[in-house]
């Protein structure tokens, strides 16, 4: 049997000596590098006080920039920070108008409802949001590109949706969008970390997302990747003193920075940008690519083992049609609506995972798991279903 390499990092996360872990979808266990980081900004903030601010705090968010942006073969300096996702999000709308002869928004009814909202809040600013269908599960790509035209604006899209991780083809997007003139934002908030991402070959004008999931960095981080050639042409309307070209002289008018910068709004979050750069520098060694191949292999173990268990399996199958983690409907044996508490029976066993209405139980290997994990995890789901261990759950499964 073949040593696996990315198993020499599972000491790297204290959670792992006493849990099962297969949440990285939803959050990332902490690393130890970050939790010394967070160690060292109490004893600044303790020590330095207000003096802590030139010791490396006010550079943090161009260093967590460019470690985002080796996660996305982008070039330094194309990335800012962002307090989560909705505001690199409300950030990309804020820089765009939408003239008569193109209003328009395409987007999926399946995206985070985040960005949802956010996009057909631009509708008293003159855009026309054009939802296109899904199943419920998995946007229409057919569909999707139909819809982008000339009078398309933006496109705005997922790269991996959360509710089952369908994996889009972000490339057709971004070339049918960019035949029209239009430009895509992309939402990589569930494939950054786990599925490679290479901006520079998708071309692709905007990314956005955060810390939480398989960057590990925890909350309090979003990104914003802009493609060079828009980045200072573009003007936000969400603008902050921090996103001034020169902050510290407190001018009145507005003067946005140069590079990613120019869209930053507030105080930048010191504690959470010092716990998410080790985790991202992590990630950025290892390399997305190994870290996929893992996962591939990992995710297809869980579907063979719910084939064999009589599951349904709501992820897409396909190695190009999937992102990290795997989604089970566990009704078809375990009779209908159980799911949500058999998530709860396995979470009072220390697992943690968790369910999504409409979808099911969501699995989340990532680079530290285990094979033997995912045995354990799947009989133990077999169990809890055939022994009816999930009943003490199942009344308050509801607010679970």
């Amino acid at each position: 049997m073949k040593t696996d390499p990315l198993l020499a990092y599972r000491g790297e996360f204290p959670i792992l000596e006493t849990t099962t872990y297969f949440g990285a979808h939803t959050l990332g266990p902490v690393c130890r590098a970050s939790l010394d980081a967070l160690s060292h900004y109490g004893r600044a903030w303790a020590t330095r006080g207000a003096r802590a601010w030139g010791d490396g705090w006010w550079a943090l968010p161009e260093r967590v920039g460019d470690a985002i942006a080796r996660l996305l073969n982008a070039p330094p300096g194309t990335v800012g920070t962002t307090a989560h996702a909705t505001e690199a999000m409300a950030t990309v709308l804020s820089t765009l108008d939408f003239p008569q002869a193109r209003p328009r928004i395409v987007t999926t009814d399946v995206e985070f409802p985040s960005m949802l909202y956010q996009m057909r809040a631009c509708a008293r600013r003159g855009a026309e949001i054009v939802v296109t269908p899904s199943d419920g599960l998995n946007p229409s790509l057919e569909a999707l590109l139909e819809a982008i035209d000339e009078r398309t604006r933006l496109v705005s899209v997922c790269h991996v949706y959360f509710r089952n991780a369908a994996l889009l083809d972000v490339a057709r997007v971004v070339r049918r969008a960019h035949d029209v003139g239009a430009l895509v934002c992309l939402d990589a908030y569930q494939s950054l970390g786990a599925v490679p991402l290479d901006v520079r070959a998708l071309g692709v004008d905007f990314v956005i997302g955060g810390s939480l999931k398989w960057v590990l960095g925890g909350p309090g981080v979003g990104y914003l990747y802009v493609r060079p050639e828009l980045l200072d042409a573009l003007d936000p309307l969400l603008r902050g003193w921090v996103g001034h070209a020169a902050p510290f002289d407190f001018e009145p008018q507005w003067r946005p920075a140069a590079g990613a910068r120019r869209f930053a709004t507030g105080t930048p979050n010191v504690p959470a940008l010092m716990a998410a750069l080790p985790a991202y520098e992590l990630l950025a060694d290892l390399g997305v690519d190994l870290i996929r191949h893992k996962s591939l292999r990992q995710t297809e173990h869980i579907m063979a083992l719910a084939d064999g268990a009589g599951f349904g399996i709501v992820t897409p199958r396909g190695d190009s049609s999937r992102g990290g983690f795997v989604v089970l409907d566990v009704d078809p044996v375990a009779g209908p609506g159980r799911g949500r508490a058999v998530t709860a029976a396995l979470n009072a066993r220390n697992v943690v995972l968790d369910y999504r209405p409409g979808a099911g139980i969501r699995l989340a290997p990532h680079f530290y798991t285990r094979d033997d994990e995912i045995d354990a995890v799947m009989a133990a789901t077999v169990e809890i279903i055939e022994m009816n261990a999930d009943e003490p759950f199942r009344e308050r499964a509801g607010s679970l």
